[in-house]
């Protein structure tokens, strides 16, 4: 990030943030002297540098791990785990505020410590670092570098003065917000999801840019605590990878919750007025020159590019791009045969599961020249916002612009008793199914939990289990799974052809 940036958004000096950073970036941390040859050397220590560094030395491997910045990487410190503790603390406030719908009468005053909300963010960022520690990977038997790393020549890469021989490398330096050609972008105090957690005061009018997974998940947890929200994406829709229906969904929701949004647009400028306040320039679809202003807050959120530069991967001859990161074959090795990549610097699924996995594929392929293939692996994908919206495998446009012909089942939650019993019914159980079988091809929920929800559907496709056969399977009543039962059953009935139902009533008539 720029100066400008981190000047304005300084990280609180707690006792949470004391912790933290002691156990992911300790200040008194020695190098260890370099073995003379490493099986394997890892670059980053994100979720896929961790779980290959870990993998590996517990397989006897002598191994190596270099960290630039902090340990656990982006889930950890500016991830999953505080965006998932802040938007659980919005979800209390909507519930108070949405308390009366169930016949409870929550007295009127009720305030948000947006203070103490942020600080249960740190405390619990805190509490699990010890996890992803260099301490602990320490304790593992991994040999850990914190500092600079890059390849200095075949089979060497240097950190902090020291050189690092290896057998084999992997590259595992995940990814950073990908800013936008914002003119005027550097004299504003913007935010992003790296440096959000930064915040003690709460924000009065919040400008987010960008209508994806992660400016949608924000601005629906500001929005539930009390700020002002606008989003403008560039798109018609929001959340553009996903169902459009179930986008749609999740769009009235946000909105229901305060949220605005401005889309089909492209922001252009940002400055600040003589009061501090900061005004956004963005052109319409229609090409009209319009502007926004009095925000006090503007949070980035408009994707991540890879972190391939400074590596010096030009030194070993490891072809890569600046969007779409190092270049690898399906066994995640790059076109240097020695050096493999794992994680958000490669992979087209920026999760932590996908980066959890590929890890696993890369042990495998790197130490024991193992063919696991990375394109062998289904991986789910979720956004938790409320309602949350999970998919695997194919949607209905993908599966148009794949060519794929499929047939879609789907439940409405408004016909499911749990669903309605919780007044949730405004989401969707949505499969589909290669036309012609019952073969699983891809799936939407959109819904409460559907992140949790939507692993059943994995098992069914990873395991071959058709939607069919998932009509056999007895679900506990009420539950919000049972949508995925009816699916089931929606398939079967459409094996009842005329032909079918009229052998089975000629057979009642004869056994009568």
């Amino acid at each position: 990030m720029s100066s400008n940036f981190d000047s304005n958004w300084p990280e609180p000096a707690d006792a949470n943030n004391a912790a933290w950073n002691a156990l992911v970036k300790p200040a008194n941390w020695r190098n260890p002297e370099p073995a003379a040859r490493y099986n394997l050397v890892v670059i980053g220590a994100g979720t896929a540098g961790l779980v290959t560094a870990a993998a590996a030395a517990g397989l006897g491997a002598k191994v190596a791990l270099v960290e630039r910045n902090r340990m656990g990487g982006d889930c950890l410190n500016t991830g999953c785990v505080p965006s998932k503790t802040l938007i659980r603390s919005a979800r209390a406030a909507a519930a108070v505020r949405e308390a009366g719908r169930f016949g409870v009468r929550v007295p009127a005053g009720v305030e948000i410590d947006f203070a103490a909300v942020m600080e249960r963010v740190r405390s619990l960022r805190a509490a699990i670092s010890p996890h992803d520690s260099a301490k602990r990977f320490q304790e593992l038997g991994v040999d850990v570098f914190l500092g600079e790393g890059r390849f200095t020549g075949p089979g060497a890469l240097e950190v902090g003065g020291k050189v690092l021989r290896f057998r084999r490398a992997v590259i595992a330096t995940g990814a950073r917000v990908a800013m936008p050609g914002v003119r005027g972008l550097e004299s504003v105090p913007y935010l992003t999801h790296e440096t959000v957690w930064s915040l003690t005061e709460q924000p009065r009018r919040m400008a987010i840019l960008g209508g994806g997974p992660i400016g949608c998940e924000l601005a629906q947890a500001f929005a539930r605590l009390g700020t002002e929200v606008t989003v403008f994406h560039s798109h018609s829709g929001i959340l553009d990878k996903e169902d459009a229906d179930a986008a749609a969904v999740v769009r009235t929701t946000l909105e229901h919750d305060g949220v605005r949004f401005q889309l089909g647009v492209r922001v252009e400028s940002a400055s600040r007025d003589a009061s501090g306040s900061i005004r956004l320039g963005f052109k319409t679809a229609a090409g009209a020159a319009e502007h926004a202003e009095g925000f006090d807050t503007l949070l980035v959120a408009t994707g991540r590019r890879p972190n391939v530069s400074g590596l010096g991967l030009e030194a070993v001859g490891v072809t890569f791009d600046p969007q779409r990161g190092v270049v690898v074959n399906d066994r995640l090795q790059s076109t240097n045969p020695d050096i493999y990549a794992a994680g958000d610097v490669c992979l087209t699924h920026q999760f932590t599961h996908a980066a959890d996995f590929s890890a696993r594929i890369v042990v495998q392929n790197a130490l024991f020249y193992g063919r696991k293939k990375a394109g062998a692996l289904l991986i789910p994908r979720a956004t938790y916002t409320d309602p949350e919206v999970a998919s695997v495998g194919l949607t209905q446009r993908t599966a148009q612009e794949s060519g794929t012909v499929v047939t879609v089942f789907e439940r409405p939650f408004s016909e499911v008793d749990r669903a309605r019993t919780d007044d949730e019914g405004g989401g969707f159980v949505r499969i589909l199914v290669a036309t012609g079988t019952d073969r699983i091809v891809g799936a939407t929920i959109v819904g409460p939990h559907a992140g949790d929800m939507i692993s059943e559907v994995s098992v069914a496709m990873q395991s071959g289990i058709g939607l069919g056969s998932l009509a056999s399977v007895i679900h506990p009543y009420p539950t919000l799974a049972e949508a995925i039962r009816q699916c089931g059953d929606r398939y079967n009935r459409t094996r009842l052809t005329p032909r079918v139902k009229a052998l089975m009533e000629r057979w009642l008539r004869w056994t009568r």
